[in-house]
């Protein structure tokens, strides 16, 4: 690990070379054991990298971070590792190293950002709040970035429902920005956590923030960007998310609306679907099939079934939405034991009964 910290710290080594050099060398710690020659040989290292590389100032720093990470009993997450962000891992440029504080699974089935301006309105953090309590059956993963407005008014409606949360930082885990969150983040560290490529002692500076957002994007199933201006992190987040092929909504707003505009221009620009509540979302990522799916399984598992109730449902499966008559037909069962049969599955929410007797599986 001192060796992985390390080569994240060498000045003008980005994580797309780094990774380039690791699969070069064959480990992290063989490029520091490597000689300068021979970096000058891969494609894109020159001399001016190549001496670089070879100054061991940076292992100083690894090991200060290494007694920080010990201290403070923080998680690391090397891109070769298994428990590596899988979405993330997907990405050309995703960071090499990760350091999290909290007890969230990045790998879940479903993983959602929700970003927005810092200046939210009432209607913007509103919709934020609803569209995620109207999520919680998915038990998606909430994904942000603790900045005040959109932010965190995200991650405080997935504490409110019980869906764990992360926040990407831009800055290391030895403070938070902004301060007055530092009460939301303490809470997010026990349903969700705190997650950051940047090491202890790193000031959020303005350039930090794009970076972080590569993560936000990177690790999500979709982005959902409620409210926006013309320019601004929410809106990088969303170019981000789009080039790496992730689904992105926005919430349209009034014409005129400063912070309206940016989602307006998503959607006019066709980089963004338009979307008025969670039900779109379920839609578009094919997440309603999937729950009543589930459901469907479920009640299979778990509802004792008579033989005719089974030779009912078999022939609702084959068939989809079949009328009466044909369910007798099929079943050789006589019209009141069809009706009774069919009773008693809509008592337990298996088929159900659409107008002119046509029965279908819930």
């Amino acid at each position: 690990m001192l060796y992985q910290i390390a080569l994240t710290l060498i000045s003008g080594i980005g994580d797309i070379t780094a990774k380039k050099l690791i699969a070069y060398c064959g480990s992290a710690e063989a490029v520091f054991k490597e000689k300068k020659k021979n970096f000058e040989k891969i494609p894109g290292i020159g001399e001016t990298l190549a001496g670089a590389i070879i100054n061991q100032n940076v292992l100083k720093l690894a090991e200060d971070e290494l007694k920080f990470i010990e201290k403070y009993k923080i998680k690391t997450f090397y891109f070769l590792d298994a428990n590596y962000p899988s979405r993330l891992k997907q990405c050309v440029d995703s960071p090499v190293m990760l350091y999290f504080k909290g007890n969230a699974d990045m790998n879940v089935e479903k993983v959602i950002a929700v970003v927005g301006t810092r200046s939210a309105s009432d209607y913007g953090k509103g919709f934020a709040n609803q569209l995620i309590a109207d999520l919680t059956e998915q038990q998606v993963l909430v994904v942000s970035g603790l900045a005040y407005g959109i932010d965190t008014a995200a991650h405080k409606a997935a504490l409110k429902n019980n869906l764990p949360t992360i926040a990407v930082l831009a800055h290391g885990l030895d403070r938070i920005y902004p301060p007055l969150n530092k009460t939301l983040a303490e809470q997010m560290v026990k349903n969700g956590g705190l997650l950051t490529d940047f090491i202890s002692q790193t000031n959020p500076d303005r350039e930090n923030f794009p970076k972080r957002n590569r993560i936000i994007a990177g690790m999500s199933d979709a982005v959902v960007v409620v409210e926006a201006g013309k320019k601004g992190g929410a809106l990088i987040t969303a170019d981000i998310a789009n080039s790496y092929n992730r689904d992105v909504f926005a919430v349209p707003g009034r014409l005129g609306d400063t912070y309206s505009e940016g989602c307006n221009n998503l959607i006019k620009t066709n980089r963004a679907a338009l979307i008025q509540s969670a039900d779109d979302i379920k839609y578009i990522m094919g997440w309603e099939k999937q729950i009543a799916s589930e459901k469907s399984q479920q009640r299979e598992l778990f509802i004792q079934l008579t033989p005719d109730e089974e030779l009912i449902i078999n022939i609702l499966k084959e068939k989809g939405v079949t009328g009466i008559d044909v369910i007798c037909s099929e079943s050789r069962l006589g019209p009141s034991k069809v009706a009774s049969v069919l009773l008693n599955l809509e008592f337990e929410q298996i088929v159900k009964c659409l107008p002119g007797k046509i029965y279908n599986l819930v």
